[in-house]
């Protein structure tokens, strides 16, 4: 199991960031055994006093890339400067998993898997602006990475982002069409020794009722109108729409950048989004469209085959207070009424829930990450777990004011705890979709590391003397 978890390792880091990576276009000859040093001899009256200053050194090339030592230093630092665990973490640990990264980048080239610029351009540029809003400025930002301009930090940034994404498509084409069937499950889960069998924590499974105030049609009317006057501005008068996405959308996400995505069909927006987006040609602007964050428009900007650079405002109809009130009465009315026995949960959250994902199930809500019905207690998101914690067998929470993290408008809830499940080992008929998802990561292990194996093969790949001893999980010191 100890080599095992080591070779997890390079899928446990997918998404490391190393600030000073650099590109090699052309052939790279071996590496010296030792790091180079340069002989600086500063001038005085009498004498010549050598000084031997050490340079930075090359770690290893794999393909078109070059990993120098302090690409380790800086990956190291930014693990730790995002919270990270590094006790774990050795030199040749990260070493290994940078020349993944750089292995999958390389062969994505290869392959002819694209990442547009303005894509990674858009990345950067939300992660700039986290970054200032975590240290407070610009110039702070580049005191960190030790940056003489945003110039600088922007082109080195572009080339760590390019090549971090061109690694995730290239995997995700590895395991993209990898399932597993349910004797594979099976024969999983009978391989597993008995005294290795996975242990799965206190679980909840939760439903909710959802009540959304009601928006009066003239402040609907309001925002389809100034999305109109917005689109015929530009239209007619060639006004930009760019600025204004900057001046008027409420979207968090695109406003600073005048409203820009870059999507294909499987990027997570929602349908109605989606819908529009796809059914446009270069250049048009749609009607103004409703979705469950407002109302929108969308400027498609370029079409580049299955894939769309668009602009989009998106403006959301004023709330009257008296809305919101009027929410939490009804549901907490509907509340009373399920104490009462008039309805049972279930049936009151299909009568009554403006949750559609949720409503025709009995109010059950999913996991996000399996989809499952079950949330364990130590995997929990923070917020719904302090919603549920205290409720007891039965009991029906007092209604709850939730904000949409992703911008949308405000709503009212009511929760109930339908299931609790102890710690327990796993169940094959219990817990099969756990089960299930492990199977799956196992055979997308077993795929990636047989796509190493051949593709390091036919790859150039050169390890620096230093670092030659170390323990990979990979072959990268061909024999």
């Amino acid at each position: 199991m100890r080599k095992r978890n080591k070779n997890l390792l390079g899928l446990l880091l997918f998404t490391v960031m190393a600030l000073g990576v650099k590109a090699q276009e052309e052939n790279t000859p071996d590496l010296p055994e030792e790091p180079m040093q340069a002989e600086m001899t500063p001038k005085t009256d009498t004498v010549n006093n050598f000084k031997k200053i050490k340079l930075d050194g090359i770690s290893a090339v794999v393909g078109d890339y070059v990993i120098l030592d302090s690409d380790i230093e800086k990956t190291l630092i930014d693990l730790r400067s995002q919270g990270a665990s590094v006790e774990d973490i050795t030199h040749c640990s990260l070493l290994g998993k940078l020349m993944e990264d750089r292995l999958y980048a390389h062969q994505a080239v290869q392959d002819s898997i694209l990442v547009s610029d303005d894509e990674v351009n858009a990345t950067s540029d939300r992660q700039i602006q986290q970054l200032v809003q975590q240290v407070g400025s610009m110039d702070k930002v580049l005191e960190f990475y030790k940056k003489e301009t945003v110039e600088d930090f922007r082109e080195e940034l572009y080339t760590i982002n390019k090549l971090r994404m061109l690694s995730e498509k290239m995997q995700q084409k590895i395991v993209s069409e990898i399932q597993v069937t349910p004797e594979e499950v099976r024969q999983f889960f009978r391989n597993i020794p008995e005294d290795e069998k996975p242990v799965f924590g206190a679980e909840l499974e939760i439903s909710q009722i959802v009540k959304a105030p009601e928006i009066p049609e003239e402040e609907k009317q309001k925002v389809i109108n100034k999305l109109a006057e917005i689109k015929a501005d530009v239209e007619d008068n060639d006004a930009s729409f760019s600025v204004k996405a900057i001046l008027y959308s409420q979207d968090p996400g695109s406003k600073s950048k005048g409203g820009f995505y870059s999507m294909t069909r499987q990027t997570p927006f929602v349908k109605e989004f989606k819908d529009v987006a796809f059914s446009l040609q270069e250049g048009e602007i749609s009607e103004p469209f409703e979705s469950t964050f407002g109302y929108h428009i969308i400027y498609i900007e370029k079409v580049r085959g299955q894939e769309l650079d668009l602009r989009h405002i998106l403006i959301q109809p004023e709330i009257p207070q008296a809305a919101v009130d009027a929410a939490k009465v009804e549901l907490d009315t509907i509340r009373k009424q399920v104490i009462e026995g008039k309805y049972t949960f279930a049936e009151a959250a299909l009568n009554f829930s403006d949750e559609k994902e949720t409503k025709f199930d009995g109010g059950l809500l999913r996991n996000p990450i399996n989809f499952d019905s079950r949330f364990e207690l130590t995997k929990m998101d923070p917020t719904l777990y302090n919603q549920v914690r205290n409720l007891k067998d039965e009991e029906i929470s007092y209604p709850l004011l939730e904000v949409d993290p992703r911008g949308g408008p405000p709503k009212y809830k009511i929760l109930k705890v339908t299931n609790r499940y102890d710690e327990h080992e796993a169940d094959f008929a219990k817990d099969y979709l756990k089960i299930q998802e492990l199977a799956l990561r196992e055979k997308q292990y077993n795929a990636i590391k047989e796509w190493m194996d051949e593709h390091i093969k036919d790859t150039y790949v050169s390890v620096n003397a230093a670092n030659k001893s170390c323990d990979f999980a990979n072959n990268w010191v061909k024999e």
